[in-house]
């Protein structure tokens, strides 16, 4: 997230704008994604790479994959 606050931050906004931005962005994406991939957001923005496993299986399935 700290890469993120960086670039927000060198638009002008403040820390405090910088955090209360991504915290509304994060929520409405929430909004948008399954529940089971809300964790995933969360490790992002928390600068973790998360594990997409799951995530590659339901593309492969999308596009004809087993």
């Amino acid at each position: 997230m700290n890469e993120l606050k960086e670039k927000l931050a060198a638009l002008g906004l403040s820390d405090e704008m910088t955090t209360k931005a991504i915290a509304t962005v994060a929520d409405f994406a929430k909004t948008k994604l399954p529940a089971n991939l809300h964790g995933v957001l969360d490790d992002v923005l928390a600068g973790k790479s998360p594990d997409l496993g799951g995530i590659g299986g339901m593309l492969g399935s999308l596009f004809g994959g087993k």
